[in-house]
């Protein structure tokens, strides 16, 4: 009988980088929301993939940045999170990239005592020649690493590293019930999902001021209700989101819900409304409030 493998595997890199579409190839659910804008992912998510012989628990940071504000240090405090409980840390770059924004976050990387998988993403967007020399760019930055070649978008080599990451695990029992798909709550993933929406139609600084809370999440058997508020920093902003005669907002209302549809397998009602909340992405009392700030 083959020994049960489970451990915790982390993603981290620079932002749109695409770590959240390889999250999402492994557990093969949507659980991170995906924009081709920086810093759509703020959490630190967990996706879990089960097997009869192994538990891999797969985590999600967002990308790394120079902090500007309170909300963007509570985030790259995540990533620091991901460095300390990981078994195996993956380290996704793209093609033509040099380096992390953040010479702190690669010496860790370098000094690393566990396995650092560096997943070279977007190969389908290169030339063998650029890869070539990808590669050896790498090799000579991280010689402890292992270097794997993939597009996470077009699922090319995800499976091999998959099969990899199993090989490298620890033998462990499960750590979260085998049925389990994450450690996030139903309203994360609402919130999520209407974040994201925003972020695919509102450009400029509006979808970084925004925050989602949902205040009621009513299931039976049929039908989910949902009702959320969504957070702007300023009284203009609330103008934008809601739009002309409301039309902006409904069209992001319609799109979460064909989303969670989708996600939940049931018929969806949603409810959006906007509050101003002043400065929320400096206050750390707001911060705590939306899951940040630990």
């Amino acid at each position: 009988m083959k020994k049960h493998r489970s451990g915790f595997v982390n993603i981290i890199g620079n932002p749109n980088v695409g770590k959240s579409t390889l999250m999402n190839a492994f557990v093969g659910e949507k659980l991170s929301i995906i924009t081709s804008k920086a810093q759509t992912t703020r959490h630190r998510i967990l996706g879990i993939v089960n097997g009869d012989d192994f538990q891999v628990i797969l985590s999600d940071t967002p990308g790394i940045i120079k902090p500007a504000y309170e909300l963007q240090t509570s985030m790259m405090d995540f990533v620091k999170s991901a460095f300390e409980d990981a078994d195996v840390l993956v380290y996704m770059v793209e093609i033509g990239e040099k380096g992390l924004k953040d010479e702190a976050f690669f010496k860790k990387i370098e000094n690393s005592k566990i396995p650092v998988l560096l997943l070279l993403n977007k190969i389908d967007t290169s030339e063998q020649s650029m890869l070539e020399e990808q590669i050896q760019h790498w090799q000579k930055l991280l010689p402890k690493a292992e270097i794997h070649p993939i597009s996470a978008l077009e699922n090319f080599n995800v499976e091999e590293v998959f099969q990899r990451i199993l090989e490298l695990l620890p033998e462990a029992p499960p750590f979260y019930p085998k049925d389990q798909l994450t450690d996030k709550p139903e309203r994360f993933f609402v919130n999520e999902t209407i974040r994201e929406k925003i972020l695919l139609n509102y450009k400029k600084e509006i979808p970084y001021a925004v925050e989602v809370e949902t205040e009621e999440f009513l299931e039976d058997e049929n039908i989910i209700r949902i009702r959320s508020v969504i957070m702007v920093e300023r009284n203009t902003q609330k103008g934008i989101i809601i739009g002309h005669k409301g039309s902006a907002l409904k069209k992001v209302g319609v799109q979460a819900r064909k989303d969670l549809e989708k996600f939940f397998a049931k018929q969806v009602h949603i409810e959006l409304y906007v509050k101003v909340n002043k400065n929320w992405r400096s206050s750390s009392q707001q911060l705590k409030r939306f899951g940040y700030n630990g």
